[in-house]
């Protein structure tokens, strides 16, 4: 979407969303709200209104009387929600695929598809849930409730958590490792579906990258953003 057809609210969560993903805002980083009213030329109403988005998104925490920050997974948050849901999902893929039809597949397909478009457009957090979201349609297409919403949540704490710190090219390894998986749930292999999914859990791990040095990026302060 062109950027003059988006609200200022969607322009203003667009740009700090970029800023956090190029290390310009780094980690902890605090989010003033007369400041980013004063850049972008708007009300702090709306700067408020984007904040909020944020929040829902998990890439920012609102705290009471103190204001907006930038979130700050730690490794050892990653090791434990990833570990959480290496548990659920591996026991999930051995049962979806015990019971897979060809319709639940088909869905799947159509979700890579929607995966490569994502992996190849500017939005980034789109990108990044749209990856995550292929979990929770397994568990929707086995007719769960209460996995999916439990794998929601996970899924986005883990979303801000490769947002931050996966590369895109270790985004396009996560689609081909999922066009795998489904491929051996088509064929209805129990065991090397379980095996490609713990794979591709332990490889979106491993790749995380949490000494920016390592990218090239340096994270600026606060104070010279915006």
């Amino acid at each position: 979407m062109r950027i003059m057809n988006q609200t200022p609210t969607s322009i203003i969560v667009a740009a700090i969303t970029q800023a956090i993903v190029d290390h310009q805002l780094a980690p902890g980083a605090k989010l003033g709200e007369q400041r980013l009213a004063d850049h972008f030329g708007v009300s702090r109403t709306l700067v408020r209104q984007a904040l909020f988005r944020l929040s829902q998104k998990r890439l920012i925490t609102m705290e009471p009387a103190r204001g907006a920050f930038v979130a700050a997974p730690s490794p050892q948050e990653a090791r434990q929600v990833f570990a959480l849901r290496r548990l659920l999902e591996l026991e999930m893929t051995r049962k979806f695929v015990s019971q897979v039809k060809p319709l639940q597949i088909k869905a799947l397909r159509q979700h890579l598809k929607l995966e490569r478009a994502a992996l190849s457009g500017p939005d980034l957090t789109g990108r990044s849930e749209m990856l995550g979201d292929f979990h929770v349609v397994m568990a929707n297409l086995m007719g769960d409730k209460v996995l999916a919403e439990v794998l929601g949540d996970l899924i986005s704490r883990c979303a801000l958590i490769t947002l931050m710190y996966q590369s895109t090219d270790d985004a396009g390894h996560s689609v081909d490792e999922h066009e795998a998986l489904v491929d051996a749930m088509a064929a209805g292999d129990v065991d090397t579906a379980t095996a490609l999914m713990a794979q591709h859990l332990d490889h979106v791990l491993d790749s995380l990258t949490w000494h920016k040095e390592k990218s090239g990026k340096t994270p600026l302060p606060a104070s010279t953003w915006p």
